[in-house]
């Protein structure tokens, strides 16, 4: 527990693993992937499901979530013992009061799993868009004289790419493969962030 302006903190904490050599890909991805389990399990509750839209609008105490779901304190106390232990909801202390908020970042990463692991040996200097290239149908646009990955094998979007679980500011073309290293590119996907049901005056 930690504290954090005049309250107490409490999130579960996950295992971390060193992900720096390929070796250990393959163990990192099966962490992934339990945890990823633990994520959808967490959300196959239709309860709990409403319990993350309540506290993606506003943290909420646990009885107010409660009384809104129309279910028991002992209930609705059960369910969030098990969003956290997904690392799906975190916990702030106030005195006797114990105020809950969404963790968004798990739900993200669970869907990570589901990315193909592909091992791949190049030559010391090959770039890492050339390294891409080989595994998949690549296709680059400028933008504001800038060349960016727009579809790869058929998918449109706009791709991204980390190094070791780094983000680097390095065009893939220009990036040069120097050791071995883990690779993740990521499409950027068309995800929600907030809805807005916009009500016009009557003048």
């Amino acid at each position: 527990m930690k504290k954090n302006k005049g309250c107490v903190t409490r999130m579960k904490e996950k295992g971390q693993k060193n992900t720096n050599l390929p070796g250990l890909a393959q163990t990192e991805n099966e962490l992934k992937l339990h945890e990823s389990v633990q994520v959808f399990s967490a959300v196959s509750s239709v309860t709990r499901q409403r319990m993350l839209q309540m506290l993606a609008e506003e943290d909420r105490h646990l009885s107010s979530m409660a009384r809104d779901l129309k279910i028991s304190t002992p209930v609705t106390a059960k369910h969030i013992k098990i969003l956290e232990e997904a690392g799906l909801i975190q916990r702030k202390i106030y005195g006797k009061t114990h105020v809950f908020s969404l963790v968004k970042k798990p739900l993200n990463d669970a869907f990570n799993t589901f990315a193909p692991l592909k091992k791949l040996e190049v030559k010391k200097g090959t770039t890492l868009i050339e390294a891409f290239k080989s595994v998949a149908v690549v296709e680059i646009k400028e933008i504001n004289g800038r060349d960016y990955v727009v579809a790869a094998d058929g998918e449109d979007g706009f791709y991204i790419y980390e190094v070791n679980g780094h983000i680097v500011d390095t065009k893939a073309e220009n990036f040069i493969i120097e050791e071995d290293a883990v690779i993740e590119w990521k499409r950027l996907e068309p995800v929600t962030k907030q809805r807005l049901v916009i009500t016009v005056k009557k003048e």
